[in-house]
């Protein structure tokens, strides 16, 4: 029987002697075929094994990647764009060999337009370096996936994260993209209007094509004025289903939370043992409250009162700027914090969105599923849209268990599907969700889709395999 994350290498090409002799000449010693280089750009937080590409090049301008990609469209050479490496399906492996464009050199705030609440950034540049940055202006970058991302990879895979119930995703915040296409050429889409009816929204396309339509090597954002006041809260439950109808009703009453965290009680125990933190290994929901004095307190104490009505306990308040920062660093730190839970495993990591009334039933079953396991498990979530996550911990050396990860996998996407929700909320097609990208959207819809991919990339050099199988 195949390993369920065997990659076939028959798709795969040596590189070309004429494009390395073309390469090393552009880039000189920021052009790699060392095995340890290679091996780190063939890597990420899937469970998939590393799949290193032929060579990797270090781009510093728009012009490197231009001419990247120039050369690798002479050869009809693969090219894989490579932020921070933090993906969880898989979307950087070099699942067809080629040509790995780090970008990470490229990370420099271009412009910081206040006045507009806009700005502007090369692709390399992270969220937490943005907002260090930015943060004498008064002015933040809300979107907030976890991992210290790029925002050029935040916009290639869609990204969200505990900020999303508030302030949106990359789809809504990111106005304006350079990007290098399949042939080359640059092209600027949106801007740093606030809208526009200009045409078709190339920027949205480009923001979740997963680096298949183009190389996205600029980024124009929103900004945010900071908060007068902000204030976090931790409270717990005696069952998973209370913590969720909390969460559900708080949004269904209109509360502008910031952030509504979801945690089970192994994530708990998790972060307990990770973080040095003494929270009840319970059901648990992460608050957190923004805008003035007096209407944080109304948020909180309209939610207070939802909590105790379910049964709500602990309701714990972290106002202090540190006190918040070791409450999110600790969230923040949760899947690394399960993965500490076995040691020498490897997390198998899904996530499924639903709509808000069927949070609760999607959750509840997502645990029911999980209880089956032979393996630990846990589940937490930005809960607050209708999005969490779910973490098998499997020792990749079992295949008996590899297997089973993949069957619970699979019961919990299709109970999301089944409530009109969606195989991914945030985490992206890549390589692990390729099925699921079928089932949800149709052969008709996925026909459309690779019509826009040929239409892009004809050769089909960017990033393939990902979004559709080869």
């Amino acid at each position: 029987m195949n390993h369920p994350y065997a990659l076939s290498a028959s798709l795969k090409r040596p590189l070309p002697e004429a494009l390395a002799a073309r390469l090393r000449n552009h880039f000189g010693d920021r052009f790699s075929t060392a095995q340890a280089v290679r091996e780190h750009h063939g890597r990420d937080e899937s469970p998939f094994p590393v799949t290193p590409p032929d060579a990797v090049v270090f781009a510093q301008s728009v012009d490197d990647i231009v001419e990247a990609v120039k050369a690798c469209a002479e050869h009809r050479f693969p090219i894989i764009a490579f932020g921070a490496g933090s993906s969880l399906e898989g979307h950087l492996l070099a699942v067809q060999g080629g040509l790995t464009i780090d970008l990470s050199q490229m990370n420099r705030v271009l412009s910081v337009d206040a006045e507009d609440l806009t700005c502007t950034v090369q692709a390399g540049v992270t969220r937490k370096q943005l907002n260090e940055h930015i943060k004498d202006t008064g002015l933040f970058f809300p979107i907030d996936p976890g991992a210290d991302a790029s925002l050029g990879g935040m916009s290639a895979t869609r990204a969200s994260g505990t900020n999303a119930v508030r302030y949106g995703t990359m789809r809504e915040n990111v106005l304006g993209l350079t990007v290098v296409t399949a042939q080359g050429k640059v092209i600027r889409t949106g801007g740093r209007a606030k809208k526009s009816s200009a045409g078709y929204d190339l920027t949205r396309l480009m923001v979740g094509s997963e680096g298949t339509l183009g190389i996205i090597a600029e980024v124009t954002v929103r900004l945010y004025p900071m908060p007068e006041a902000m204030s976090a809260a931790v409270c717990n439950f005696a069952s998973l289903s209370d913590a969720v109808r909390t969460v559900i009703e708080t949004i269904q009453l209109g509360v502008p939370v910031a952030r509504s965290e979801f945690l089970d009680a192994m994530t708990i125990r998790a972060i307990n043992r990770h973080s040095h933190t003494t929270l009840r290994e319970a059901p648990t929901l992460f608050f957190e409250f923004h805008g003035t004095e007096s209407s944080v307190r109304e948020q909180a104490a309209a939610v207070q009162e939802l909590v105790h009505a379910n049964g709500g306990q602990d309701f714990e308040w972290a106002t202090h700027p540190e006190d918040r920062t070791r409450l999110w660093n600790a969230r923040h730190n949760a899947y690394f914090a399960c993965l500490q839970l076995r040691p020498g495993c490897r997390a198998i990591s899904t996530d499924t969105c639903v709509p808000i009334s069927r949070l609760a039933d999607s959750i509840t079953g997502a645990r029911a599923i999980l209880d089956t396991a032979d393996f630990p498990t846990a589940l937490l979530g930005h809960v607050g849209d209708g999005n969490f996550h779910a973490v098998l911990l499997i020792d990749p050396a079992n295949q008996s268990e590899v297997e089973q990860a993949e069957r619970l996998n699979d019961q919990i996407v299709r109970l999301a599907l089944s409530m009109d929700g969606t195989c991914t909320g945030e985490h992206g097609i890549g390589l692990h969700k390729i099925g699921f990208l079928i089932e949800e959207a149709g052969e008709d819809a996925i026909e459309l889709m690779r019509g826009i991919k040929r239409a892009f990339d004809p050769d089909g050099i960017l990033n393939p395999g990902k979004i559709f199988r080869a």
